[in-house]
């Protein structure tokens, strides 16, 4: 199965530790992995892509995550158009779009699962982003997903910094198919510090939101105390659970909307990630 990062994720200036730049970390990432991460300019390699994407996402015809003219003007336009080869055969790809704000957007990204090419073609997006000068990489993923949560928060550092109800709308693919485009919006602040694996303690913080034997437990946040944290619960597997059992995968979707939603909305700032996928909120005062 591959890593998917859905509608969705360096100036050589400074080190890092060990006398690594950025580029030379993700090199040995893409080394590590067996691949070799390069800059995308042909029609011929835009297709490649198009038909990797059709592998992972099997998206209806009219519904594809990125067609094969919007990465030749993407690429044309300076933004980000990348592909990870093994030899001659592409087995990741990214495509992202400059953003507001000295940021690049990471639109889509693909790979397959279990030797690290997703992150090498992070780190190699991280890259690159510093030697433009942006600032920051940002990107949507699906709150209910434990795995790319914590991809995100954890092995990255990123933090997601708003809640966007059924952001995409109706999603023909096989992968969201049934289900409502909830995403929450990641922020990758760039710099050239060593990018370390932050995860954080679960103990002694009230959870809003977990597991039960017949779907999701949904408890009220007593606000009026002095909590100042809670955890937020996900699924362990919510994509399998779409093709399982349709109706608890619905009821996670309304409470992971409800809970972490309201939260955010209210001024709550998800700040972490716990070893058991709970997302960690400090509530606001």
């Amino acid at each position: 199965m591959p890593v998917r990062d859905p509608r969705a994720g360096m100036s050589p200036s400074g080190g890092h530790s060990g006398g690594m730049t950025s580029r030379e970390e993700a090199a040995a990432a893409a080394a590590k992995s067996g691949v070799v991460i390069r800059e995308l300019h042909e029609i011929g390699e835009f297709s490649q892509v198009f038909r990797l994407f059709e592998q992972i996402w099997r998206p209806d015809p009219g519904n594809a995550p990125v067609s094969v003219e919007m990465m030749i003007g993407f690429a044309h336009a300076g933004n980000y158009v990348t592909g990870a080869y093994e030899g001659d055969v592409l087995v990741g790809a990214s495509v992202g779009f400059r953003a507001a704000g000295g940021a690049l957007h990471s639109h889509v990204t693909g790979a397959s699962i279990g030797r690290g090419i997703g992150y090498a073609l992070k780190l190699h997006q991280r890259a690159w982003c510093l030697e433009q000068g942006l600032e920051r990489v940002t990107w949507t993923f699906d709150p209910l997903v434990r795995r790319n949560a914590r991809f995100n928060l954890v092995k990255l550092g990123a933090r997601p910094e708003e809640y966007l109800r059924d952001f995409y709308g109706v999603m023909a693919d096989a992968i969201n198919e049934g289900d409502s485009s909830d995403r929450l919006l990641a922020v990758w602040p760039l710099d050239e510090q060593p990018i370390e694996p932050r995860v954080e303690p679960a103990e002694g913080r009230p959870r809003v939101l977990e597991e039960g034997g017949d779907g999701p437990l949904v408890r009220a946040a007593d606000t009026d105390t002095d909590v100042d944290v809670v955890l937020v619960g996900t699924p362990r597997d919510v994509e399998r659970l779409r093709g399982q059992d349709p109706a608890a995968a619905r009821a996670w979707r309304a409470a992971m909307r409800e809970v972490l939603g309201g939260l955010m909305e209210s001024g709550g700032r998800v700040v972490g990630l716990t070893d058991h996928g709970d997302y960690v909120v400090a509530l606001t005062g």
